[in-house]
């Protein structure tokens, strides 16, 4: 220490032995303590550091040279060259998460991911926060619903929540296809059809709303293909009509089973109780209106799309191939939605292309017979997992929570089987979108699978079947072994977390494949991967600057963790870590750690 009060600048910096912090570098003279004593406070900070750590023989620099050398000696060292504050604004959790893990067991934490459809009852800015606020993973909006102004204002909200309000919500917007389907009810937001009603489909355009009882159909052949005693289907079998007249454009039709009519609802039509696919076979897969809202999605920064009435993996790969020309700095994943029976007859093909999968159980279960629906769903599932693909179960899962504030018990056993079934991510489709109680709705979703989640986790019910591999080339084959060596030595040593490090997502995906019994947290450097990520079951996505140094990475994670209380002292981990090293540094990779937080 100087004289009068004063740092002496050099001697201070060579304590470091060229490792000063960087804010310390930048001086250039003494600083006086009555005119600096911030400036003080933060020098002495360091030197109390320092002098605490030498005072317990550790040596001034034990930055590790491997992984090996930070588990065997497990000794502190010096902070990184970000200074603490630092590294806590640079780790980005969660906002819900956070809360989450400081308040509950770090085991209890929610694995199943949540995905709400965005509609008229949850488009504002509260509606949103709220279903964020309420555990929503990913906001899924409907090309067939809403114009792009209205899409453009909603995905602007949530972005604004993201970055703002410290949410983590990806946006999925998923395309119309080749879906025959009603027109917009005249602005109605719904009509509803009574037994032995008639009522009039239509291909005519008309000035102002249609007459009353009347339904636009978008698909011109309607009236030519269909005959008097055809059935037709609104909704996946909401609500049924017989054909009862054939008028040149118009089809005129009883109603046999009542029920709610829709806006923009899906039709498909019977012959004899069988289902009359020719009507969707014209229909190309991704109309000229589908790669408008592409473009829209792309320019928008969607995270994924979904293709609806996928009938081969080509559509896929044209699609895959069309993104990656048009969005090169940032991947978007590709969805085929499963829902119709095109799609059924080359399910494998399509999810081995595509970069995940939907089981759109509604349209589904109106062409095929419905007591197939639980073991196609289980299947798909399966077949996903078994592909390393995230999968999601849509369609009615809460469908009475439309109009009741409860849901039914039917319904909570369907959620609850979704769950047992290990189930990427749930949906929420009317529910959310126009149902008069969508906050309830993602309530009920987290606590069943809460619950569900625990039970499976103490009892064991749900085995897991074997994992075949997933490639045959060795870097893979390497990578798929850690993690699924990584997940069983979680399970065995009741470890509390798994810890990955990602640039890409792909480790953070393996394990997730595993279905561990503790979360995984998944820290990566690129907000779109993070974003990603949130499709995946079981993980926890967080952002965060990598160093070259894998031990350095860990230090900063254990150190920010336990400071914002979301884990604590004596916490075991697995740490596992992708390649975000230089090349030659590459043999420390593809191990796998086990520590306890210090």
């Amino acid at each position: 220490m100087a004289a009068h009060g004063l740092i002496s600048h050099s001697s201070f910096l060579s304590s470091f032995k060229g490792r000063a912090p960087a804010d310390a570098r930048r001086l250039s003279r003494p600083v006086d303590v009555c005119s600096g004593l911030s400036v003080r406070r933060f020098y002495q900070k360091w030197r109390e550091d320092l002098v605490w750590r030498t005072s317990r023989g550790a040596p001034l620099d034990i930055r590790a040279n491997s992984l090996a050398h930070v588990v065997e000696n497990n000794a502190p060292t010096l902070a990184d060259p970000i200074g603490p504050q630092a590294v806590l604004d640079k780790l980005e959790v969660d906002l819900v998460t956070e809360a989450d893990l400081k308040e509950n067991d770090i085991r209890r934490t929610r694995r199943t991911k949540m995905c709400c459809t965005i509609g008229p009852a949850c488009c504002s800015y509260e509606q949103l926060e709220a279903l964020a606020k309420g555990g929503m993973n990913i906001a899924r909006i409907n090309m067939c619903h809403g114009t792009r102004m209205w899409h453009k204002n909603v995905i602007q909200n949530i972005r604004h929540l993201n970055s703002i309000e410290r949410y983590c919500v990806a946006i999925m917007m998923d395309t119309e296809g080749s879906e025959i389907h009603m027109g917009d009810l005249g602005g109605k937001s719904s009509a509803r059809a009574e037994d032995g009603e008639e009522w009039i489909f239509t291909v005519r355009q008309f000035v102002g709303p249609p007459p009353s009882r009347t339904i636009q159909v978008n698909y011109q052949g309607f009236a030519e293909d269909l005959k008097v005693g055809d059935e037709v289907v609104v909704d996946g079998g909401l609500v049924r009509f017989d054909v009862i007249e054939i008028i040149g454009p118009d089809v005129r039709c009883r109603c046999t089973d009542p029920g709610l009519l829709l806006p923009r609802a899906s039709l498909s039509f019977f012959r004899d109780g069988q289902l009359l696919q020719e009507r969707s076979a014209v229909l190309p897969t991704l109309s000229s209106k589908d790669w408008l809202d592409i473009d829209f999605g792309i320019a928008e920064g969607v995270d994924f799309i979904a293709v609806s009435y996928v009938k081969s993996p080509e559509v896929i790969k044209h699609l895959k191939s069309y993104i990656a020309s048009r969005c090169t700095d940032r991947s978007i994943g590709v969805f085929a939605k499963i829902e119709a029976i095109d799609s059924l007859n080359c399910t494998g093909s399509i999810i081995r292309v595509a970069d995940g999968a939907m089981v759109a159980r509604g349209d589904l279960g109106a062409q095929i017979p419905l007591e197939l629906v639980p073991s196609v769903q289980q299947n798909i599932i399966d077949l996903c997992r078994s592909l390393n693909k995230p999968v999601m179960v849509a369609s009615q899962l809460l469908e009475s929570m439309i109009e009741y504030p409860i849901p039914t018990r039917a319904e909570v056993a369907d959620v609850a089987e979704a769950v047992r079934q290990r189930a990427d991510v749930l949906m929420l489709s009317g529910e959310s979108a126009m149902g008069l109680f969508p906050d309830k709705s993602v309530e009920v979703l987290r606590n069943v699978s809460l619950r569900i989640e625990h039970i499976c986790r103490e009892e064991k019910s749900k085995s897991l079947k074997p994992l075949p591999e997933l490639s045959t080339a060795l870097p893979e084959r390497i990578s798929e072994q850690v993690c699924n060596a990584a997940a069983e030595m979680a399970n065995n040593l009741r470890a509390d977390a798994i810890f990955v490090y990602t640039r890409e997502g792909h480790m953070a995906s393996l394990l997730s494949r595993n279905r561990p019994d503790c979360p995984i947290f998944a820290f990566t450097e690129a907000p779109d991967v993070r974003l990603r990520l949130n499709m995946l079951w079981g993980l926890i996505p967080v952002r965060m600057d990598f160093s070259e140094d894998v031990g350095s990475n860990l230090r900063r994670t254990f150190s920010v963790l336990k400071a914002r209380g979301l884990m604590k002292a004596g916490d075991l981990v697995i740490a596992v870590s992708e390649n975000i090293v230089p090349c030659d540094q590459a043999a420390m990779l593809q191990s796998i750690q086990v520590r306890r937080v210090p």
